[in-house]
């Protein structure tokens, strides 16, 4: 029996790990992710040790964020035109081989070095993204999609949570040095994993490399070089506008990094000064979210089907906002740790249903030769709001509060699901079970 034949009774592997193509995407991403979460820890830690500045270290976040954004969209274009497999080998061997100038870094003066690597990982982060969501659909038939989407979700979180720790120990007693190693080897397996996915599950892979891109009206671009590729990004965005359902699901989608950029900045400040707790309860207490979210992803992604697009979007969302509001006002009645740890945890649950609700739908809904924009452009936006959110938590927290702020985060999430129930009303037949691409 192949990888690709039915599935044996009383298996307990999932249906898409079962296809080999898939299986390598998934784990060529959970090592690529499990390097990415690696250098996310270790290389701020190095930052710091080398010049003793928070500010200094808080910047090489925003040379990633800034970076980012702009790659996104240059990401999205090259996605469509190029094989994605080859895409996904080739940034994976050369996030490897950019990491070796950081073996130079062993003084502030050079730190340079640092902003030119950290810029540079995030770019081919932010071209690896749309690449593997593109990749998704043409490897599993459409009923495994939502499936594939919580597996993609327990592989993001399965990384967080053996990533982060790995990080924190491999430069406590490597250092930096042990950072670029660890870091690279996991690039480089991630590129052997990817570069083995059988070229014969591809063929439906790379539907605008065969031909001329098209616009959104149908015929072939005429324009070359910059103008050409500014037309094929512009035609991404005309995309998201004119197919039903897709401006909706990006927009409510970006909106909601609103909230999540609000909890990256007051996260720490409420466990530390709200709870009164200490560094070691910020760590538990996001690690066993990451444990909340492995379970999601497998339970999810098996009913997501049932459940369809909408219901796991907007109900998702609006029981994220309503968890969420439950944890910053339970100080109330508690302050205990572990309290927060298990609601945190249960937090998962509807993190990943939205997930995985919002990308089966972009999937679904984008035609194959403009995934590739689509999704960058809802990657990037969603970049861009977060920083919103970050920007505007950092400015108001010490003027109205940090309770007041986390509320506020909390009514976003609960307005983005009521608005994407009443957006998302699906047609007949359009659930994610028996997804049919909707063509501008």
């Amino acid at each position: 029996m192949t990888s690709d034949g039915p599935r044996p009774r009383g298996s307990r592997v999932p249906a898409p790990l079962r296809r080999r193509g898939f299986s390598l995407l998934w784990a060529g991403y959970l090592v690529s992710d499990l390097g990415d979460w690696t250098l996310l820890i270790g290389l701020p830690v190095i930052v710091f040790q080398l010049t003793g500045s928070a500010l200094t270290t808080s910047t090489v976040f925003v040379v990633e964020l800034v970076t980012g954004l702009v790659a996104g969209q240059v990401g999205g274009v090259l996605v469509d035109r190029f094989d994605r497999r080859r895409i996904l080998v080739v940034a994976s061997l050369l996030q490897a081989l950019l990491l070796l100038p950081l073996l130079a870094v062993d003084h502030p003066d050079r730190l340079w070095i640092v902003y030119l690597v950290a810029a540079a990982q995030s770019a081919l982060a932010r071209l690896c993204a749309p690449a593997q969501a593109a990749l998704v659909p043409v490897l599993v038939p459409p009923e495994e999609l939502a499936q594939a989407n919580g597996l993609a979700a327990l592989a993001g979180s399965l990384a967080r949570l053996l990533g982060a720790p790995l990080g924190g120990l491999v430069v406590a007693s490597l250092g930096l040095a042990g950072i670029v190693a660890a870091d690279a080897v996991t690039f480089l397996a991630a590129a052997a994993l990817l570069a083995a996915i059988p070229a014969r599950e591809l063929r439906r892979a790379e539907p605008s490399t065969a031909r001329p891109a098209t616009t959104a009206d149908g015929p072939p671009a005429a324009e070359h070089g910059l103008r050409r590729f500014a037309a094929d990004w512009v035609d991404g965005w005309r995309t998201i506008v004119r197919v039903p359902g897709l401006g909706a699901l990006v927009g409510i989608g970006a909106a909601s990094q609103v909230a999540q950029g609000i909890f990256v900045v007051l996260y720490v400040v409420f466990v530390l000064q709200v709870l009164g707790a200490d560094g070691g309860a910020v760590g538990l207490i996001r690690g066993l979210q990451a444990i909340g979210g492995i379970a999601a992803g497998l339970v999810i992604g098996a009913i997501a089907s049932r459940l369809g697009t909408r219901n796991l979007v907007g109900w998702g969302f609006v029981l994220f906002g309503v968890l969420s509001f439950a944890i910053w006002n339970a100080v109330i009645f508690t302050t205990s740790v572990p309290v927060y740890a298990t609601l945190f945890a249960l937090v998962g649950f509807p993190a990943v249903a939205v997930m995985v609700g919002l990308t089966t739908a972009i999937q679904t809904l984008s035609p194959p030769s403009h995934l590739g924009r689509v999704y960058a452009a809802y990657d990037t936006s969603s970049t861009a709001l977060q920083a919103v959110g970050v920007l505007a938590a950092g400015a108001l927290a010490d003027r109205i509060g940090v309770a007041p702020i986390l509320d506020v985060q909390s009514l976003i999430y609960v307005t983005c699901g009521l608005v994407a129930l009443w957006l998302l009303r699906e047609p007949r037949g359009s659930r994610a079970a028996n997804p049919e691409p909707v063509r501008p």
